[in-house]
């Protein structure tokens, strides 16, 4: 199955994510553009492996969607950060937006979806929307920040601030294919 060419949003409404780096975990892995596989990221010639801290959160992306370069983009799929226990890669989730991260990455937009489970029995946090994410859990939001900020290396990404639930699903929309 491409894992690319799955719909945006369920028959319900509720966004899709495709898991590419489950939660306490460090193996990168990435989505072949053509065939929509799952394959771990390749650098200097072996498995790439971040080099800090466990992604804290999963980390996948929205499929049916590309941040073209022509507009400012990565040319990826637009990214997703799914809170919820650990999730094997290749899972197709089913969430709710909450937030956008807005970061660029050496100069190109690398926005990220901040979503919860659309499922309330997955669900970790009690937190539906931004308003009630940035009360409760500020501190998940600096943890991420924190780890976006430097899991790369310092000055590779730039934090550009962060919007609501209704600015993340305005971004599916702005690069859906």
């Amino acid at each position: 199955m491409n894992l690319l060419k799955i719909p945006s949003f369920t028959a319900s409404g509720h966004v899709q994510g495709v898991i590419e780096i489950p939660a306490g975990t460090n193996r990168k892995y990435e989505i072949d553009k053509q065939t929509g596989v799952m394959y771990p990221d390749i650098r200097d010639g072996k498995p790439r492996m971040v080099d800090f801290l466990p992604y804290p959160m999963n980390y996948g992306f929205v499929p049916s969607t590309i941040m073209d370069k022509e507009r400012g983009g990565d040319g990826d799929p637009l990214d997703i950060l799914y809170i919820a226990e650990s999730v094997p890669n290749s899972t197709v989730v089913e969430a709710i937006p909450i937030g956008l991260l807005l970061l660029k990455d050496l100069g190109e937009w690398d926005n990220k979806v901040l979503a919860i489970p659309a499922d309330p029995e997955k669900r970790i946090i009690k937190a539906g929307n931004w308003q009630e994410f940035q009360m409760n859990y500020s501190a998940i939001r600096l943890i991420i920040e924190q780890f976006f900020l430097h899991y790369d290396g310092p000055g590779v990404m730039t934090l550009h601030g962060w919007a609501d639930e209704h600015a993340a699903l305005a971004e599916i929309e702005k690069w859906r294919v």
